[in-house]
C-alpha cells in the first residue's frame, strides 16, 4: 500500500500538477489513497488466485479496503469537492463549510435514490452497511466502465487500422497550405486598410473631436456614415476569413497528421499495430454479439470464461489435459492483464481529460472528480472481474460484498456497453464519411 501511494503521489506530481503552483496538500492525499486501495484489491485479487496470504486474513484486507475505499467515494470526496467549489464562488467564501455540508447533503440524497429503480439489492441490509453503498457505486461505476469500453472497443481499431486512413499526398498538403497562406494575406491587407483609415480619421480629428449634443449627433449621421459603413463591412470579412483561416488550419494539422500515421502504417511497429486493429475488429463484433445475446435472452454466464473454453477445446480435440490446474494459471495471466490494461488506460484518460479542462481554480476540483470516478471503476472492476475467475476464489469475495445482485450488474453491463458501441460506430462513420467532402469543401 506504501509504493501504490508513493506512485499515485508521483503520478499526481508529475503528470497531473505539472504545470501548476497551486498545489493542495489534502487533494494530493486523497488521490494517492484512493489509488492506493485501489491497486490493493487488485493485488487482493491476484491473492485470491494464487493462494497467497491465510483465508482469514486475505478476508480481513478485502472488509479494511472496501470500507476504507467506500467511506473516501462516499463521504470525503464528495465534501472535498462541494467545499472547493463553495470556495471559488465569493459570494459564499465566508460560510463555505456551511455550504459545502449542503451540497454533501444534496449528493448523498440523490446518490441514496439512485439505488431505487435498480433490483440490486436485499432489502434486509441497514442504511450504512457495506452493500448499500457498494451497490450504489456499483451502478455508477459499472456504467462508466461499460461507456469506456463500448466506445473503447470501436474506437481501438479505428486507430489502428490502415484502412481508415484517408490517402494524404504531398500535393494535397501544399495545396492547402497555400491556401491558407493567401487567406492571412487577405487578412493582414484589410486589417491594413482598416488601420489606415482609422490613421486618416484621428488625423482629421474625427475620432476625439467629435461634436456633442443633438446637433453634432445628426451631423455625424450625415457626414461619416458611409465611411464607418465600410469599415464595419471590411471587419465583418476579416471575421469571416479569420475563422477559414482557423479552420484551414486545424485542417492542415489533420492532414500532417493521417500522413505521419500512412508512413508509421509501412513500418514494423505500424504493420503490428495495424495486425492488433483487425483483432480488435473481431473482438469487438463478438462482443457486441454475445452482449446482444445476453440482453435477448437475459442470461449470465455461470463459468468463467477461462474454464469454459479449456473445457471446449479439451472435448474437441479428445485430449487428457488438467483443466482445474491451467484454468488456476492462465487466469492468473488474464486477470493481471486486465487489472495492468485498465489502470493503465484509465491514468491515460485521466490525465488526456484533466489537461483538456483544467485550470488553476478548478483543478483541485477535477482531480477530486477524478479520485471519485477511479474509485468507483476500480470497485466496479472487481464486480465484474469476479465472473472471470474459476468458482473456487471467487468465494471471499462473494462474502465481503455480501448478497449483491451480481447478476444485474453483468446484464447491465452488456445493455451499456452495446448502446456505447453502436452510438460509437455511428458517431465514427459520420466523422470518417464527412472528413473528405469537408477536405474538399475548404
Amino acid at each position: 500500500q506504501v509504493l501504490f501511494f508513493g506512485f499515485g503521489w508521483l503520478f499526481f506530481m508529475r503528470k497531473l500538477f505539472k504545470d501548476y503552483e497551486v498545489r493542495q496538500y489534502v487533494v494530493q492525499v486523497i488521490f494517492s489513497v484512493t489509488f492506493a486501495f485501489s491497486c490493493t484489491m487488485f493485488e487482493l485479487i491476484i491473492f485470491e488466485i494464487l493462494g497467497v496470504l491465510n483465508s482469514s486474513s486475505r478476508y480481513f484486507h478485502w472488509k479494511l479496503n472496501l470500507c476504507v475505499i467506500l467511506l473516501i467515494l462516499v463521504f470525503m470526496v464528495p465534501f472535498y469537492i462541494g467545499y472547493f467549489v463553495v470556495s471559488n464562488i465569493r459570494l459564499l467564501h465566508r460560510q463555505k463549510l456551511l455550504f459545502a455540508c449542503v451540497l454533501w447533503l444534496t449528493f448523498m440524497y440523490f446518490f441514496w435514490k439512485l439505488g431505487d429503480p435498480f433490483p440490486i439489492l436485499s432489502p434486509k441490509h441497514g442504511i450504512l452497511s457495506i452493500e448499500q453503498l457498494i451497490s450504489r457505486v456499483g451502478v455508477i461505476g459499472v456504467t462508466l466502465m461499460a461507456l469506456l469500453s463500448g466506445f473503447g472497443a470501436v474506437n481501438c481499431p479505428y486507430t489502428y487500422m490502415s484502412y481508415f486512413l484517408r490517402n494524404v499526398t504531398d500535393a494535397d498538403i501544399l495545396a492547402l497550405e497555400r491556401r491558407l497562406l493567401q487567406t492571412m494575406d487577405m487578412i493582414v491587407s484589410k486589417k491594413k486598410r482598416i488601420a489606415v483609415a482609422h490613421r486618416t480619421m484621428f488625423q482629421r480629428g474625427e475620432v476625439h473631436n467629435k461634436p456633442t449634443g443633438f446637433w453634432g449627433m445628426i451631423k455625424s449621421v450625415t457626414t461619416s456614415v458611409a465611411g464607418s459603413e465600410n469599415l464595419s463591412l471590411i471587419q465583418q470579412e476579416v471575421d469571416a476569413l479569420e475563422e477559414l483561416s482557423r479552420q484551414l488550419f486545424l485542417e492542415t494539422a489533420d492532414l500532417h497528421a493521417t500522413k505521419e500515421r500512412i508512413e508509421y502504417s509501412k513500418t514494423f511497429q505500424g504493420k503490428y499495430f495495424n495486425f492488433l486493429g483487425y483483432f480488435f475488429s473481431i473482438y469487438c463484433v463478438w462482443k457486441i454479439f454475445m452482449a446482444t445475446i445476453n440482453i435477448v435472452f437475459d442470461r449470465v454466464g455461470k463459468t468463467d470464461p477461462v474454464t469454459r473454453g479449456i473445457e471446449i477445446t479439451v472435448n474437441y480435440l479428445g485430449i487428457q489435459f488438467d483443466v482445474k490446474f491451467w484454468s488456476q494459471h492462465i487466469s492468473f495471466i488474464l486477470v493481471g492483464i486486465i487489472i495492468v490494461t485498465s489502470i493503465r488506460g484509465l491514468l491515460i484518460t485521466l490525465t488526456k481529460f484533466f489537461y483538456a479542462i483544467s485550470s488553476s481554480k478548478s483543478s483541485n476540483v477535477i482531480v477530486l472528480l477524478l479520485a471519485q470516478i477511479m474509485g468507483m471503476y476500480f470497485v466496479s472492476s472487481v464486480l465484474l472481474i469476479r465472473m472471470s475467475m474459476p468458482p473456487e476464489y471467487r468465494t471471499i469475495i462473494t462474502e465481503v460484498l455480501g448478497e449483491l445482485q451480481f447478476n444485474f450488474y453483468h446484464r447491465w453491463f452488456d445493455v451499456i456497453f452495446l448502446v456505447s458501441a453502436l452510438s460509437s460506430i455511428l458517431f465514427l462513420y459520420l466523422a470518417h464519411k464527412q472528413a473528405p467532402e469537408k477536405h474538399m469543401a475548404l
